[in-house]
């Protein structure tokens, strides 16, 4: 009997005979996942089951094969799965557009099975292959990527001291984000990327006037316009970068004041069209926050705080994301002990 390997494939089609074809032919040689539609595909994904290939068909009622791509490539955590379309569709205008969107691969329905083979293991082969070249690169370059990360702490750290928080803050929340990421399930690289990138989130307040990050009272509703531009502000400031450090970091500055029931801010995205590590930083800033001490505020009790995220799962925040933290509740309070505020 042969044993499948590691390697995850994320079936996405609205046809069962085409989904029980293709997993007849891929599950003796990977793990299988399938999806009837690409809302399914994109639910599943954005919950943290991101596989390592997909094969998408374009034609489906709820979402098209194509905005499913764009969406998984616009986004850090999901824009290096290599994609392979598998459709009807089979003159060339209609390949060219699949594969300027990103895509890696074509193949035409009636499915062959063979070919399908055949073309999933060729990009399983290259994946391997960039991988080990990225490794390379990698272990050349840790001397720049140690400098990168020391510095985006010291911005997150500057913009702390500016809304009078402590360095604390920055070392528990992103402390925080890490063990969300690890609960559900992302890989090594993934977690690390949103350990590091986390310190940014409110790098854009370094732009806000210190008269209202330093108002002891309640802001009037012009003073929070202004503060709500600060997201927008972090993006500008840590700009567009081909790193993935600094391509997740402006992310952060972008999404995490986002709220699950699309009431917050600068976009009001909602669900899963919020990036799952905008999703991660907005529950571990609000608890950090909520269980700390302000000029303006004393800190919450941990059942109080606790409390709360129970209460905004689904409205603030995505409800599995918060019971995935927490489910933390020991690593939680290590945490807090190892970077507490008192001297």
């Amino acid at each position: 009997m042969m044993i499948p390997s590691s390697e995850t494939i994320l079936i996405v089609d609205d046809s069962p005979d085409n989904l029980l074809v293709l997993s007849e032919t891929l599950k003796p040689f990977y793990k299988i996942k399938v999806a009837n539609n690409g809302t399914k595909a994109l639910n599943m994904i954005g919950s943290g089951d991101i596989p390592d290939l997909i094969l998408l068909d374009i034609m489906m009622p709820d979402i098209s094969g194509y905005d499913v791509c764009k969406k998984l490539k616009s986004d850090p955590l999901t824009r290096n799965i290599p994609i392979i379309f598998v459709t009807a569709l089979s003159d060339y205008a209609n390949e060219e557009e699949g594969l300027n969107l990103g895509a890696v691969d074509y193949i035409t329905k009636p499915i062959n099975s063979a070919i399908v083979l055949a073309r999933v293991r060729t990009q399983f082969s290259l994946l391997h292959y960039q991988h080990d070249l990225e490794q390379k690169l990698q272990e050349r370059t840790e001397e720049i990527v140690l400098t990168r990360m020391e510095v985006i702490r010291q911005l997150g750290r500057a913009a702390e001291f500016k809304d009078n928080e402590t360095g604390t803050h920055i070392l528990r929340m992103s402390s925080y984000a890490k063990l969300i990421a690890q609960k559900i399930g992302l890989d090594n690289a993934r977690v690390e990327l949103i350990y590091l990138s986390a310190p940014m989130h409110d790098v854009g307040k370094i732009g806000t006037p210190d008269a209202i990050l330093k108002k002891p009272g309640k802001l009037t509703p012009e003073e929070f316009e202004i503060v709500r531009l600060h997201p927008i502000q972090g993006a500008d400031i840590i700009g567009n970068h081909h790193s993935p450090l600094l391509q997740m970091a402006r992310i952060v500055s972008l999404t995490h004041h986002e709220r699950f029931d699309g009431s917050g801010y600068p976009y009001g995205l909602k669900k899963y069209d919020i990036p799952l590590v905008g999703r991660i930083i907005a529950i571990a800033d609000v608890f950090d926050a909520l269980t700390s001490s302000r000029p303006y505020k004393e800190a919450w009790s941990l059942d109080a705080a606790v409390t709360y995220l129970i209460e905004q799962k689904g409205k603030h925040f995505d409800g599995e994301l918060v019971d995935a933290f927490l489910s933390c509740m020991d690593q939680i309070k290590q945490i807090m002990a190892q970077f507490s505020d008192e001297v």
